[in-house]
């Protein structure tokens, strides 16, 4: 699959339910309300669309939410979904399949997932202090997330670290947590605020841009820049002093949109070509339209085909408004 700008598209993100059980202040309003349950695909017509994208060459698949192990029976998909992992050299397959999640749920998932052919998570943890952990994700436990860490790294899994930086929250934090990471051999990846979704507040006290961050975290850290990639948008240095890697995800202070090589699904089936676009393809009509999986590979291709150059994430200072009205936790990031 090649998009208009020459972009090969080889990595989708499937968030396979909306519903999360913390309410972290960046992503969601407290009261938020959830899709029905009735309007969410099945986990088989989750795994035919998954299915039909690595026939049309996706090699990389994430798993998001909301919290993508509080979907019921989650693991049946994640399991079959592994099977399609190793493929032989030029025939459809996965190279890697892939999770985010906050941790909540990992002290009972870590090994299945390993079972399962997973070797790689992304654990979303924005201070290592529990009281401000509390704060920011307002219903959830720092322990019960360390716990499921410490279980993910037992299992085998590599660990990465995701912190959304937050301006007057946890900024002066970083060099405490990227201590931390190297001690347990994680990599940490910094993320600027993203404005999607009404919350509760301003997001203009939440920016903080990553130039500054870096800027901070170098006068005590060596970090060279290096090629590093995992499929994603952040940009990789080595920290030399703990052997780890330090990535930074910057969708306001640097457009990260002319390497994109990713598309994002729904868990209503709708897919959207961009994180900050919303033109989208409603591919739930076309699965329970039709059998027949050409017809499904024809309208994943003409989505691809409208696929935009870039984002248009600018925050509205005047009137205080996200740059669109979709929540985070719609598209899982």
């Amino acid at each position: 699959m090649i998009d208009p700008f020459g972009r090969t598209i080889t990595y989708l993100r499937i968030s396979v339910t909306d519903r999360c059980d913390f309410r972290c202040v960046y992503c969601m309003a407290e009261d938020m309300n959830f899709l029905p349950k009735g309007d969410l695909l099945s986990l088989e017509e989750l795994e035919r669309l998954a299915t039909a994208f690595v026939r049309l060459g996706v090699r990389k698949l994430r798993l998001t939410g909301g919290e993508p192990l509080v979907r019921r029976g989650v693991m049946a998909l994640v399991n079959r979904l592994g099977l399609q992992i190793g493929a032989k050299p030029g025939e459809p397959g996965l190279d890697e399949l892939t999770l985010t999640t906050n941790g909540s749920q990992l002290a009972r998932y870590a090994e299945d997932l390993a079972a399962a052919g997973v070797r790689r998570i992304n654990v979303s943890i924005d201070t290592l202090d529990a009281a401000k952990f509390a704060a920011i994700t307002r219903w959830g436990r720092l322990p019960q997330v360390l716990d499921g860490v410490m279980a993910a790294k037992a299992a085998g899994l590599k660990v990465k670290i995701n912190a959304v930086a937050l301006k007057d929250v946890n900024e002066h934090e970083f060099d405490g947590m990227l201590d931390w990471c190297g001690a347990h051999g994680f990599d940490l990846c910094l993320i600027e605020t993203m404005p999607l979704g009404e919350i509760d507040g301003d997001r203009m006290d939440q920016y903080l841009p990553l130039s500054l961050v870096r800027q901070r975290l170098a006068a005590h850290w060596t970090l060279t820049p290096t090629d590093y990639v995992t499929g994603g948008p952040a940009r990789y240095f080595d920290v030399a002093e703990t052997g780890t890697r330090l990535g930074f995800i910057t969708p306001l202070t640097h457009n990260f949109c002319e390497g994109c090589n990713r598309v994002r699904l729904t868990c209503t089936g709708t897919l959207y070509m961009c994180l900050g676009q919303e033109d989208a393809a409603d591919l739930r009509r076309v699965l329970r339209g039709s059998d027949d999986d050409a017809v499904l590979a024809d309208a994943i291709r003409a989505a691809i085909a409208r696929k935009p150059k870039g984002h248009d994430f600018v925050i509205d200072r005047a009137h205080n408004r996200p740059a669109l009205a979709r929540h985070m936790s719609v598209t899982g990031g």
